[in-house]
């Protein structure tokens, strides 16, 4: 069934027509179920009524019955409803380096379906699909005027394979779309031209539905199209692939907590400083799992823009989705970015008429939890040094800092180097890159404005940028250079060093690109504790860049303040940034531009055209785009034996038809024992390959020189490059090899220190089942998908962990891997586990359940037992389907070939 179809019988008769702007729409009417019994429909959560719409649409007697239609209709908004849905999304959205690993399963799939003896073109999405290239473009040149060129130069020698690849499946895959290199981040082209708030498709008989846009990416930060009250988030690519092909996404109808805003942010302030005081809160609070949205008088002093960069981060505070409704600025900013005036009268037609639209006199929805935030309290503030949620108020930073460099055991003596060739010394603290980056900010005009008008003061008072700051600015969207340019503002951006480097992801992803030789040799000879100021997202240890080992989230423009003053030892609230060109110290409040100056260039800089104008033909892509072409133009691809950048992955290899019942893990031995707030960046890094570890020898071992490395993330259409990076970050911390950093690991028959790679190869060709052991918060950050597909060709079966963020748990389950969670207060601390045990995980041949309770016995060197409980972390009956198959996609593939 398609996202637009209705259902065949319309059990509660809802079915309503809506005529606007000469167009008539069928609907189903929220407020007549709610007149049939349901009064409580009237106050759930905006987000709730959205799932509810979608349930409505897709009933039809099996996957979603009209019982599960009751329970969320009549469900006690202040308790968990514990209710298994399934949710169809009406599109997904991809960026390339989540992508480019779901294109290629789906190429794989094709050969398995053909090895099955069922059609190939079966394979295939039914819903739209936009995969936007974002995250390729790396900070090679930096600083001057033909940066841009210079980049997008390498970018396309670097990608040719990739992109290629790209071009085939645009030609085999109906319903799917690639944006190509050059046009914006894709959570920021999805604000500001994909996403209508409000969808509509041909429905049965040629009628036009319409219902709300809603959407699953492969992408964490999908949930910055929440902003504009599109229901949207973040899950792995294998999941994404399911729903592409029709698969509905099993959830729990999840708890909704209210986040009630209050006052106004008090001049000074931004978006950014709101979002890391949102983050902070919310983190603290605990919102894994659970809706968050967002209501109350404060919402009419945000702009759509404000909302979206409060959305962005709902990974980093741990829900699922940062959600705001339907009002008068989202058809503003419709309007403003020239959405059709049909689409714009039909939001608000169809907001009204299904109770989703929110203006002062809505009564406030039932949350299962309210908090609140007074927006008068948001102070100017940084996050750091390596979690997003650690926020830092700008005046204390500085110390801050120095608490960081105790904790290295050198607080009273930084430490210093003379950088070779150059007449300055480098020191622990001082700021090697500074990058205005990301979705989460530079979708924004205020805050982009706002770093513009900063570099002009900054310029007319004739400070500088700190000569070993490495500088850009990756725009979001090429909508940002138009009203910088108009405004003039990207001369004096241009004149401190942030010169456009490209439209994309950069430092943000860990695409920094390399630093200056000398620089570099300092800080590896000093091993100093160099540090990145960048407006993104996330700042995890090892993602930013591998020389840097603190790095602070910030506004565009304390990222700009910050490459003036040159140190995290400046304490900005209170000492100079430099020395003007009159001999006078100037301080950041003499340059901060104020809330008026920063509108008043808004109101003549930006206009409804410039969107017009560069989305007019999102497809097109420069010439170098134009120019590729692909030696596969038929359903199946060839793949290229040679090719370092795109192969066959061996998850349908040999696949029999029925899947063999799973058996208990038995005999297994840990991989690695790991800590609190393991990321996926941990487990998966998407940056820098280094050439002495496995990936790195195994692209020599390929005629590839180290200069052609590119990324892990660029590299993940190849599992063999992508199993060999699995925990690779150099960062990773693993307790098996206590004071050791990076993928390394114990051998235990032998006890030799080997990469984890080579370890996890011999406990294979030895036919010994793997875990790895973890403490809290397991998986957090980003969604990708080879966090999971990695372990699991590695040969891990089970993941035991205090707990688990939601993507990765439900990446976990779609590769067939167990996670499982301590019970009664275990952990990896109160077993003193060493990595020397054995384990026996039974429970698990009679059946897996959702929510079952398996046994480990852990068997020690010396012979001693313990047994524990583990909660096995498959939450619905859909995912104990995924795991019984061995994962999601066998699970697709083997019910499309039957039927």
């Amino acid at each position: 069934m398609s996202s637009a179809s209705m259902p065949a019988q319309d059990s509660f008769g809802t079915r309503r027509i809506l005529t606007t702007a000469g167009q008539a729409y069928e609907y189903l009417s929220l407020p007549a179920l709610a007149e049939r019994g349901f009064p409580g429909v009237a106050r759930l959560p905006f987000s709730l009524k959205i799932l509810l719409e979608n349930l409505l649409r897709h009933e039809d007697g099996r996957t979603i019955r009209p019982d599960d239609i009751v329970a969320l209709a009549t469900g006690t908004p202040r308790g968990s409803v514990n209710r298994e849905i399934a949710y169809r999304p009406a599109r997904v959205l991809m960026q390339d380096l989540t992508g480019v690993p779901a294109v290629v399963d789906l190429a794989a799939m094709r050969d398995g379906m053909t090895r099955l003896a069922g059609d190939p073109r079966r394979i295939n999405p039914l819903v739209p699909v936009d995969l936007i290239v974002d995250h390729s473009v790396m900070v090679d040149a930096f600083g001057a005027a033909g940066a841009f060129a210079t980049n997008v130069k390498r970018e396309f020698e670097r990608n040719q394979e990739r992109y290629a690849f790209l071009r085939w499946g645009q030609r085999a895959f109906d319903n799917f779309r690639v944006v190509p290199p050059g046009t914006g981040i894709c959570h920021q082209v999805n604000l500001e031209y994909l996403a209508q708030v409000v969808w509509t498709a041909a429905g049965p008989g040629g009628t036009m539905v319409a219902f709300p846009d809603t959407l699953v990416g492969t992408d964490s930060h999908t949930t910055m199209v929440n902003g504009l009250a599109v229901l949207g988030w973040g899950v792995g690519g294998i999941e994404a692939e399911a729903a592409m092909l029709g698969q509905p996404m099993a959830m729990l109808v999840p708890d909704v907590v209210g986040v009630k805003l209050t006052g106004a942010l008090p001049d000074g302030t931004t978006a950014t400083d709101l979002v890391l005081s949102v983050t902070q809160m919310l983190r603290r609070h605990g919102v894994v799992g659970k809706f968050v949205e967002f209501f109350g008088p404060g919402l009419s002093t945000l702009a759509i823009e404000d909302r979206a960069t409060i959305g962005n981060m709902a990974p980093e505070y741990g829900a699922t989705c940062g959600f705001f409704p339907i009002d008068i600025e989202t058809l503003r900013y419709l309007e403003f970015t020239g959405r059709d005036p049909a689409r714009i009268k039909l939001v608000e037609a169809y907001a009204k008429v299904q109770g989703l639209w929110h203006d002062h006199s809505t009564p406030d929805p039932i949350f299962t939890e309210v908090l609140e935030l007074d927006l008068a309290t948001v102070e100017p503030s940084l996050a750091g040094p390596k979690r997003p949620q650690d926020r830092v108020p700008l005046g204390t930073v500085a110390a801050s800092f120095a608490r960081t460099l105790g904790d290295a055991g050198r607080a009273d003596a930084p430490r210093s180097v003379q950088v070779s060739g150059r007449d300055y010394r480098l020191s622990d603290g001082d700021i090697v890159i500074a990058a205005i980056t990301s979705c989460t900010n530079t979708s924004n005009p205020s805050v982009m404005i706002g770093a513009g008008l900063l570099a002009r003061k900054a310029r007319a008072r004739g400070l500088a940028v700190k000569p070993w700051v490495k500088t850009s600015l990756a725009p979001g969207s090429q909508v940002v250079t138009d009203y910088l340019e108009k405004a003039g503002l990207q001369a004096d951006l241009d004149a401190l060093g942030f010169d456009l480097v490209g439209y994309g992801c950069t430092t943000c992803i860990g695409n920094s690109g390399p630093l200056d030789e000398p620089i570099a040799a300092a800080i590896d000879s000093g091993d100093l504790a160099a540090a990145a100021v960048l407006s993104g997202n996330r700042n995890f240890e090892g993602r930013i860049h591998p020389s840097v080992k603190v790095n602070y989230l910030a506004s565009p423009p304390l990222v700009v303040a910050y490459a003036l003053a040159g140190s995290m030892r400046v304490n900005l609230a209170r000492d100079p940034l430099g020395v003007g060109s009159d001999g006078k110290p100037v301080y950041l409040r003499d340059i901060w531009p104020m809330n008026r100056e920063i509108a008043d260039v808004r109101r003549q800089a930006l206009a409804p055209d410039m969107f017009r104008v560069r989305y007019g033909s999102v497809s097109e892509g420069p010439a170098e785009w134009r120019a590729i072409t692909t030696a596969s133009n038929g359903d199946l691809y060839r793949w290229a034996p040679a090719s370092t950048y795109v192969q066959s992955p061996p998850y349908f290899v040999g696949m029999p038809k029925e899947p063999e019942a799973p058996g208990d893990i038995l005999g297994a031995r840990a991989l690695a024992i790991l800590g609190d707030s393991v990321t996926t960046d941990h487990i998966s890094p998407a940056g820098s390959i280094r050439r002495d570890g496995p990936a790195g020898m195994y692209l020599i071992e390929h005629q590839v020189s180290p200069a052609d490395f590119n990324s892990y993330g660029a590299r993940r259409g190849n599992h063999e490059v992508m199993m060999r990076g699995t925990f690779a970050n150099i960062r990773l911390q693993n307790e098996m090899v206590p004071g050791t950093l990076g993928g390394v690991t114990r051998y235990v028959p032998s006890g030799e220190i080997l990469s984890i790679y080579d370890a996890a190869m011999r406990y294979k060709a030895e036919g010994t089942p793997l875990i790895v052991v973890a403490g809290k918060e397991y998986g957090t950050g980003s969604s990708r998908d080879w966090a999971a597909k990695g372990p699991r060709l590695l040969g891990v079966r089970a993941v035991i962990a205090e707990s688990f963020e939601r993507i990765h748990r439900s990446n976990l389950v779609g590769m067939g891997v167990l996670p499982l969670q301590f019970t009664n207060g275990a952990s990896r601390r109160t077993l003193q586990l060493d990595g020397s045990e054995s384990f026996d995980i039974t429970g698990i041949a009679g059946g897996v359940k959702p929510r079952l309770e398996v046994l480990c016995r852990i068997t020690r060197t010396s012979g001693r037992t313990d047994e524990i409980a583990l909660l096995c972390c498959v939450d619905t009956l859909d995912e104990v389907e995924y795991y019984r198959h061995g994962g999601i996609l066998q699970y697709v593939l083997r019910r499309l070939a039957m039927n």
